[in-house]
C-alpha cells in the first residue's frame, strides 16, 4: 500500500523558472478580498531537482524551502527532501483552508504531524539531518491577514501607506557565523569549501530544533511554536511577497534594488523576472568573488499577491 496520498503534478522539478498567474476572489459574509498571484520557481541547476514548494489558494498560500545537505550526507531518510517538502507544503495548505478554528502556528504543527506519519517505519525521523524545511505561510483570516514565517525565507507585506515592513529570518544560529564566513571565504567547488560546507552543516544540525535553536519545520511539531506570526490589517495592505532565500538575493544578497524596488518590479513583471534577474547576477559571479555566499546558485521561488 502506498505510504502517502497522490499528489497532483510537481512543479519543482522543471530545471527553467515556472510561473503562473491567476486571478481569484475570496469572500466570507459582505466583505470580499480579492487576490492577483503569481508564483515562480527554478532549481539552482539544472540537473538538480529544486527543493522548494510553493503553492496557494484564493484563501492561503504557503512558500517552503528545503535544507540542502551537503553530498553525501546522511538523512536517516529514504525520501528526500523534495519530497518533504512538497507534502508539508499540501498538508499546510488545506490545513489553513480548512481549519480557521486552528491558528496558523497549531496549523503548522498539524501539518509537520501529518507529514511525519508519511514517512513510514523505515525512516529515522531523530536523525539530526532528517529532511527539513523553512516555511512562510498567510491566509484570509476574516478582515485582516494571518501570517507565519519559519526561517530564512520572507515574507514582505506592502501597506497603502508607509514602507514595506519585511518579516522573517528569525531562526539565526550566531554560534556558526564565524564558520559560514571561513566558508564564504574559500573557492566554489573547492575541497576546502566542501569540507568546511560539512563542518557547518553539521554544526547547525547539531543545535537546530531544541533549546534556543535555530528552529526549522522538520519532524517535531514544537518548532511551530517559534515561528513569528502576526495579524495585519487587510483593508492597509496592497501586496504581499513570499521568497525563499535564493529569491530574496535580489535585495538582501545583491542589493539589485530596494525591497520597495522589489515589490515594484514583481507588480510589472512578476515573480520570474526577478528570479532572472538574480540569475543573470550569479552567472556574472559564479566564483562568488564580489558578493561571497555559500552557494554560487540556489533554488529561488517566489509569491506575489495583489490584494
Amino acid at each position: 500500500m502506498a505510504d502517502s496520498p497522490p499528489l497532483p503534478p510537481d512543479t519543482a522539478p522543471d530545471p527553467r523558472h515556472t510561473g503562473a498567474r491567476v486571478w481569484a476572489r475570496a469572500g466570507g459574509g459582505v466583505h470580499t478580498v480579492g487576490m492577483q498571484l503569481q508564483l515562480a520557481g527554478e532549481a539552482q541547476r539544472p540537473d538538480r531537482e529544486s527543493e522548494d514548494f510553493a503553492a496557494a489558494s484564493p484563501e492561503a498560500l504557503v512558500l517552503l524551502d528545503g535544507s540542502s545537505s551537503p553530498a553525501g550526507m546522511e538523512s536517516g531518510c529514504r525520501h528526500g527532501t523534495a519530497w518533504y517538502v512538497r507534502r508539508l507544503g499540501v498538508h499546510l495548505l488545506a490545513r489553513l483552508t480548512d481549519r480557521a478554528d486552528r491558528s496558523i502556528a497549531e496549523c503548522l504543527a498539524d501539518a509537520i504531524v501529518e507529514t511525519a506519519a508519511l514517512h513510514g517505519g523505515r525512516c529515522d525521523l531523530g536523525h539530526p539531518n532528517t529532511p527539513a524545511a523553512t516555511v512562510v505561510a498567510a491566509r484570509r483570516h476574516g478582515e485582516s491577514l494571518e501570517y507565519l514565517v519559519l526561517g530564512d525565507s520572507l515574507l514582505v507585506l506592502e501597506f497603502t501607506d508607509g514602507p514595506p515592513r519585511v518579516i522573517g529570518d528569525n531562526q539565526r544560529f550566531p554560534d556558526g557565523e564565524e564558520l559560514r564566513r571561513q566558508v564564504w571565504s574559500t573557492v566554489p567547488g573547492s575541497a576546502e569549501r566542501a569540507a568546511l560546507h560539512l563542518e557547518y552543516a553539521l554544526a547547525v544540525r547539531a543545535a537546530r530544533n531544541r533549546g534556543d535553536g535555530p528552529w526549522i519545520a522538520a519532524a517535531s511539531p514544537r518548532a511551530a511554536g517559534h515561528a513569528e506570526t502576526g495579524f495585519v490589517r487587510l483593508d492597509g495592505l496592497r501586496a504581499l511577497a513570499a521568497l525563499t532565500d535564493g529569491a530574496s538575493r535580489y535585495t538582501e544578497r545583491f542589493g539589485l534594488g530596494s525591497w520597495a524596488d522589489a515589490l515594484r518590479l514583481l507588480a510589472e513583471a512578476g515573480p520570474a523576472e526577478l528570479i532572472a534577474q538574480v540569475r543573470a547576477v550569479e552567472r556574472a559571479d559564479d566564483r562568488c568573488e564580489r558578493w561571497p555566499r555559500g552557494k554560487a546558485y540556489d533554488d529561488a521561488s517566489a509569491v506575489y499577491a495583489l490584494l
